[in-house]
């Protein structure tokens, strides 16, 4: 059997695979994975969860109470943002040629990789993680989940970083045609996981980084990024620019 042939007996059997994604609709690694799944054609049962709720079934899936979760059929579950991408790439783009969201040259996957950890780990951890669990999570937690007024000063924190974070997505998007280089690829749908959620909750001052707003207008009009402009947060609308395309 030559590689084409096993390409094209693999994406055989995946087109009539069950796929099934526990996520959260501010959670930027499951953001990522419903771009990813979006790009290439893949359609998934969608299933909320709320993870600071720790329940049985959730935590038999995935012991760390974190997400996403990806179930094939009713194979093992997958679990994390940058482990499914990897599974989505291994199983799917890597028979999707010019479509293929990760490069073939080492090099190439090397500056890719580093890129998507630094929005789906680094980012997260210093600016997204904060903002999203004191404006959005903490609306709906138990005092014993956690719940309760904002952390102004977790809010002040990862605000002062995501300046940083935002004048470095614009330096990227000056000096590369995408992110990691000449293609789009898995650093674009990290950074615009995390992007989209920021820019919902209204805290990204576009203006001061004119190329990285024009980068996110070119992904924010993909296909695969339309589920999210009509996506709403029980309690919290988006800001009035955020179901624009051009803005």
């Amino acid at each position: 059997m030559t590689l084409l042939e096993a390409g094209s007996r693999i994406r055989s059997d995946t087109s009539h695979t069950m796929l099934r994604l526990h996520h959260h609709p501010m959670s930027t690694a499951s953001r990522f994975v419903r771009l990813v799944l979006g790009e290439y054609g893949e359609r998934a049962e969608m299933l909320e969860e709320r993870p600071w709720e720790r329940r049985k079934e959730f935590l038999a899936l995935n012991p760390a109470a974190t997400l996403p979760i990806l179930i094939e059929d009713n194979g093992p579950p997958i679990v994390g943002g940058v482990v499914i991408g990897e599974y989505l790439d291994e199983t799917r783009g890597a028979f999707q040629r010019d479509r293929r969201l990760l490069a073939e040259k080492p090099i190439e996957r090397a500056e890719m990789r580093r890129l998507t950890e630094w929005f789906l780990l680094k980012l997260e951890a210093e600016v997204t993680r904060y903002l999203v669990r004191e404006r959005v999570y903490k609306l709906d937690m138990r005092p014993e989940e956690g719940g309760g007024p904002p952390d102004a000063a977790a809010i002040r924190a990862a605000r002062a970083n995501l300046k940083h974070h935002l004048r470095y997505v614009g330096w990227l998007a000056e000096s590369r045609n995408w992110l990691a280089g000449p293609r789009l690829s898995y650093a674009d749908f990290s950074a615009a996981a995390a992007f989209s959620i920021l820019d919902y909750l209204g805290e990204i001052a576009w203006e001061k980084e004119p190329a990285a707003k024009e980068w996110y207008v070119r992904i924010k009009s993909r296909p695969s990024f339309r589920p999210f402009l009509t996506e709403r947060v029980r309690g919290i609308p988006p800001v009035p620019h955020y179901a624009e395309l051009d803005f």
